[in-house]
């Protein structure tokens, strides 16, 4: 007898919890809905609807893949992120809600018509970027990776979101060879993890995301060595500037961005309360 879409998420969240697996329910409706070809809808206003072989066998190895801790976003091959949907592949790390606290941060400084260029330094998937050009129609940015591969997927991200005539992306290291005081944002979503925690990180994270986008060397703050007086350099008199940060990081890293010559600089939590994103500015002139 056929799976119905209610009994299948059941079984499916059970295989799921029986693998110790982080939000089963979430991950089992997820990886239901894309078998199935079914809505979050159709599963609680049509649950008896039976699934075809096919979608038995699709689900079948879907759960297989994740019980392997293979994450969702790589067995579906997308992620939402902030109000977009993003292409993801083992190029680019996989959006996370953290990451949107940037959002949260820099849409305030700008108004919903407002010309600016901004600038994404290890553009990965495009999420920040995209995210905020989505938001803001009248915005340009560029965005910077030295992954060629990461590049080839934010510029299908940006294709699909009918961004690609706004989005610059080119391939580089940071802020290198970008001309002085252009940008009126800079964001940035660096390698922030000490080289030594990687392998005690969730295999979803240590065995299926880029190493690259990860490891910020020894105690985790080599990028924000280099970012900290780049950003502060591309950035035009006034220029407003976010980055994230590991939750233990807040000190460090504001004190690397007031050496620069940041002004306002300030720490903002994510909404699990953690320390998660520094944001500033460049002194104006006359000031």
């Amino acid at each position: 007898m056929a799976l119905s879409l209610v009994k299948a998420w059941a079984m499916a969240r059970r295989r799921l919890e029986g693998a110790d697996i982080d939000g089963p329910v979430i991950d089992a409706r997820l990886l239901l809905e894309a078998a199935a070809g079914a809505s979050r809808t159709e599963i609680v206003t049509d649950p008896h609807r039976p699934l075809t072989d096919d979608q038995e066998a699709t689900l079948e190895s879907f759960l297989a893949r994740r019980e392997a801790r293979e994450p969702v976003s790589h067995i579906l091959g997308r992620r939402g992120f902030w109000k977009i949907m993003l292409k993801v592949t083992p190029d680019v790390l996989t959006p996370r809600p953290d990451t949107e606290s940037i959002l949260d941060v820099v849409l305030g400084e700008f108004a919903e018509d407002e010309a600016f260029e901004m600038l994404d330094l290890g553009v990965g998937s495009g999420a920040i970027l995209l995210a905020v050009l989505a938001e803001r129609p009248s915005a340009r940015g560029l965005g910077v990776d030295v992954s060629p591969a990461a590049l080839e997927v934010a510029r299908e991200n940006a294709a699909v979101l009918g961004l690609a005539g706004r989005a610059s992306l080119e391939h580089g290291v940071w802020a290198e060879g970008l001309p002085d005081a252009h940008y009126d944002l800079v964001v940035s979503n660096p390698p922030y993890i000490a080289s030594a925690e990687i392998e005690t990180l969730a295999p979803e994270v240590r065995d299926h995301e880029p190493r690259l986008a990860l490891d910020g060397g020894a105690d985790g703050l080599d990028a924000y060595r280099l970012l900290a007086p780049e950003i502060l350099r591309v950035l035009k008199p006034g220029g407003r500037f976010a980055v994230e940060i590991g939750a233990s990081q807040k000190a460090p890293v504001e004190s690397l961005f007031r050496a620069a010559g940041a002004q306002g600089v300030r720490t903002t939590q994510d909404l699990a309360a953690r320390d998660r994103v520094v944001a500033g500015f460049k002194k104006p002139l006359g000031k």
